[in-house]
């Protein structure tokens, strides 16, 4: 039986890293799977956005947010919420300037 994939969508800063890539496409997991292990699944590919996502202890980065079908996974259970088959997650970096 087939699943609807996830789709998590990069902000511009991110897409300039790997090469205009807007959307990685990961299948869905059975039985579901959290934030975590879907960024760990994304990024096997694009590993340099791994970094700028997460800090060294893989923990999102405070100027990071990341919504899960338009929810702040962030504010909520963070790397543990639950990511349901054909989600669309949304990872947003704050741009900051002077």
């Amino acid at each position: 039986m087939s699943t609807t994939p996830v789709r998590v969508i990069l902000p511009g800063l991110l897409r300039d890293l790997v090469g205009g890539v807007a959307e990685i496409e990961v299948a869905s997991a059975d039985g579901g799977q959290t934030v975590g292990q879907l960024l760990d699944r994304a990024f096997t590919e694009y590993r340099v956005l791994d970094g700028k996502v997460r800090d060294e202890r893989g923990r999102i980065r405070p100027h990071v947010k990341v919504f899960v079908n338009g929810q702040d996974a962030t504010r909520g259970e963070g790397l543990a919420t639950v990511v349901p088959a054909g989600a669309r997650v949304h990872i947003i970096n704050a741009v900051s300037g002077g």
